[in-house]
Order: C-alpha cells, then structure tokens, then sequence
C-alpha cells in the first residue's frame, strides 16, 4: 500500500478540513449538462479551486522574472535566462555541500475562489543533469495575515546531483506544511488562506549553460466538508479504458532501499499504469540499472524516480504527477474532485485518474484489506455504475483489474473523516486524485479537465 498511514502527514488531514462547514462537494443542481451530458458542477459550487500557470503570457506577464526567461513554442516555459546570484546548498540526505547558480519566477497573486483550508502545489518540468528546482508557497489568511515562504517541494527528475525532497518543521502556528500539503492548524477557528503566490527558483552548476525547463506550475486549493459520508451519485456514463495492469505485490522486497519495496510502491505502480496508458514508458538505457530478473522493471524505475528521501516513501502526490510528466508531452497534476460523476466526465473523454483513499476491509467489498493510505486507478464504469479499478494491491498483474460497488468506493475517497480499526476517528483524503494527460489535449479533453476545474 502506501506509507499515507504515518501521523507526520496524513492523520493532519483530519483537523485540516474540520470546519464546521455545512454542504457537500457533490454537483451543484444549477450546473450545466457537460459534453458527455453530465451536469458538471461549477466552479462557483465547487470547494476546489485549482490554477496553473502554462502559457507564454503567463511566464511573461503574470509573474516577475529575477534572471529567468519565458520560452515560447508548442509548450512554452520558463528557464534560466542570465543567473542573479550563487548560493551554497548542503544535501540533507547526503551531507554533500555544492554551490549553484539560480534565478527565480514569482507568480502574481493569486486569490482564492474557495478561501482555502489546505493547498497543495504540482508542477511540471524537465531537469537536465547538473540541474533541480524547489517550489515555494506565500499566502495572506483571512485574518490579513502572510505566511512565511514555505517549501513545497526540491525536486529534480533525477537523483544524481541532488536527492528529491520534502522539507519537514515548516509552521508559524497557523499553518504547517505536512510533506506535500499546506494546511491551516485549526479551522474550526474559521481561519482561512485567502490567497497565495507560488516562487519557482531554478538551480544549475556554476559556469554551466544547463537549466531546467519548467511548463507547467500550480496549486489546488481547497475547502473540503467535513464529512464521514457523501451524498451519492446517479451513474451515468458506461466505458472502460484500456489501462496496463501492474501489481505492486510482485516487487515486495525489491530495491528495499526505496521504502521497503513494491509493498509500499501503489503510487507509483499506479502512476505507470496510466503514463503506458498515454503510449509513453522509460527506454532500455533508463531501466539498465534494473536488476533483470525482475519483472516490470518499469514499476521499479518509478519508485525510485517518485522517492522522497525526506518522507521516506513514494508517495508524495507531486513528486508522482511530476514524475509523470517527464515523459514526452505529458501532464500531471494534483487535484481534488467532488463525485464519481466527476471521474465519469474524465473516463468519457478517455482520460482515466488516480484515487487516494483509506478503508477498513469490511468497507469496500471484494478489496480483500484494509489500508489507512492507499492508490489506484479509475479505469471505467460498468452499467450499474460500479467502479472499475485497476488495483495495484493484487498478487498478480492479471488479477489487478477489480469491479467495486459504486456507493462504497465513492464514501471512502470523498470523505474527510473515517474510523479506523480501533474506532478512532482519522483522516479521509477527501476527493485527491491525480490526473495525468497530453500536452496538448483534444477538444473532449479540454472540456472535460475544464469541467471538473482543471485548466
């Protein structure tokens, strides 16, 4: 499964979203038939507001440049132009001290259509050797207030010259941020994060004329009920998608190094199965490190490249869908949605999403576990509207494809609060996904992203 279970990151989530709040994230009654002829909910009724930043105009205009440039062409970015300083970083995971070059990208100030209890940063590049990134966060709250600049991630796609990572500790006893997520302490005071602006800083060797290539930056924030159930949804939409099947089991003590091995690799093992969905997969000469006799020496790259050395584990959501888009003209992001009707826009357009849900085994029939953390893929519906899911927690690749009941799979990915085993109540992920798709995506793709608050 996953290391979500450790109460440094997930179990946060349960007093994130604990603002009496009433309402559900389901589709608002008021929202316009989508192109699949779902009434997709709007962005005004959605307690999700995602933004992203990808266009020329938006690295020229819609932010301020200190030493980077805007890129134009069919995916424009940003890179570094002429470096504005050096600055000495020392490695924590390996006590390596190195000075690098930087230049840095600020975006505008972005305010928040959903005053936000939580916000979780994704991003999209290319790192070339001798090259890495770190995304930063700064908001003002609802009380006037700024955060600190917090870091949401240092990030390249390789390991060689710095090792991935989160950073832990970063509070000013209003928010923390737990691995991956920016979260208000206590939103039962009614503290909110109103707005925030995202820093991009590139990094290369001194004296080099390597940069890295960012096309995509952005951040999902949310406000999410606190709920231990969700209003159910009419099935709607009848399809499935033809999504490679990996099993995480079959790698269990692999590369132990990379938290454990394949027990705990269902984030990346997930993230493969839809990267190979959209054509893309790591050459011989990236797998030539794989020891090979092993099968599926892909699962095992994507462990290794999704690791974050400061979480110990793979299952940082934007290392994951930054992951993603390493491969040619693809695109990853973090998100949250509000019901199976949301998945059913996507899956019409044949675009199929990761989930993140916790369960206990008597909670989802036919699962056979439970799991306080744990990926799959959304791969379709069948015509009851079940869920057909390509689950990575099977002994075998042929047995990964899983039919689960509509109502049970919806309660325990959209819900923010459950009880465990010992009857304690923790956390829910409340909607997260990830979404992975083309750079350039096809007019039914377009419209479906748009309707469930992707642009």
């Amino acid at each position: 499964m996953s290391r979500a279970e450790e109460p440094s990151r997930r179990t946060v989530l349960a007093a994130a979203v604990a603002a009496a709040v009433a309402g559900s994230a389901g589709p608002s009654a008021a929202a316009a038939p989508d192109a699949t002829g779902h009434e997709a909910a709007a962005d005004s009724a959605r307690p999700v507001d995602h933004r992203a930043w990808t266009s020329y105009a938006d690295w020229c205009v819609a932010g301020t440049a200190k030493g980077t440039r805007a890129v134009a062409g069919a995916r424009p970015g940003v890179v570094i132009g002429a470096p504005v300083g050096t600055v000495d970083y020392t490695d924590p995971h390996t006590g390596t001290t190195a000075a690098w070059e930087y230049a840095t990208w600020t975006s505008v100030v972005h305010r928040l259509k959903v005053p936000a209890t939580e916000v979780i940063a994704s991003w999209n590049a290319r790192t070339p050797a001798g090259t890495w990134l770190q995304v930063e966060l700064t908001g003002t709250y609802s009380d006037g207030t700024a955060t600190p600049w917090y870091v949401m991630g240092r990030w390249a796609s390789g390991d060689q010259d710095i090792k991935r990572t989160s950073v832990d500790d970063q509070t000013d006893d209003k928010s923390t941020v737990w691995t991956d997520t920016f979260a208000i302490d206590d939103p039962a005071t009614g503290l909110r994060l109103d707005s925030y602006r995202l820093r991009l800083t590139l990094y290369r060797k001194p004296g080099t004329t390597a940069t890295p290539t960012v096309w995509r930056l952005g951040a999902m924030g949310s406000d999410v009920p606190d709920r231990f159930t969700v209003p159910a949804s009419a099935p709607g939409v009848v399809r499935e998608l033809i999504v490679p099947r990996y099993s995480q089991e079959i790698h269990s003590g692999q590369y132990p190094e990379y938290d454990n091995g394949g027990e705990a690799w269902c984030s990346p093992t997930s993230s493969q199965m839809i990267i190979e969905y959209w054509g893309r997969k790591p050459t011989a000469a990236q797998l030539a490190w794989v020891d090979p006799a092993y099968a599926d020496p892909q699962v095992c790259h994507a462990a290794r490249f999704t690791y974050d050395f400061q979480y110990g584990g793979c299952g940082n959501w934007p290392f994951n869908a930054a992951y993603a888009a390493t491969y040619k003209d693809l695109q990853g992001v973090v998100t949250r949605l509000g019901s199976l009707t949301d998945l059913e826009t996507l899956i019409a357009a044949g675009i199929p999403a990761i989930a993140s849900q916790s369960f206990l085994k008597t909670e989802l029939t036919g699962a056979g576990y439970g799991t306080s953390g744990h990926l799959m893929t959304v791969i379709g519906f069948t015509a009851d509207g079940d869920v057909i899911a390509n689950d990575p927690f099977s002994a075998t690749n042929e047995a990964v494809r899983r039919v689960y009941a509509r109502r049970e799979f919806e309660n325990i990915w959209l819900r923010t609060k459950r009880y465990n085993a010992s009857g304690k109540v923790v956390s829910g992920t409340g909607g997260v996904c990830y979404l992975y798709f083309p750079a350039r995506p096809s007019t039914a793709q377009l419209a479906a992203l748009a309707a469930v608050g992707v642009r």
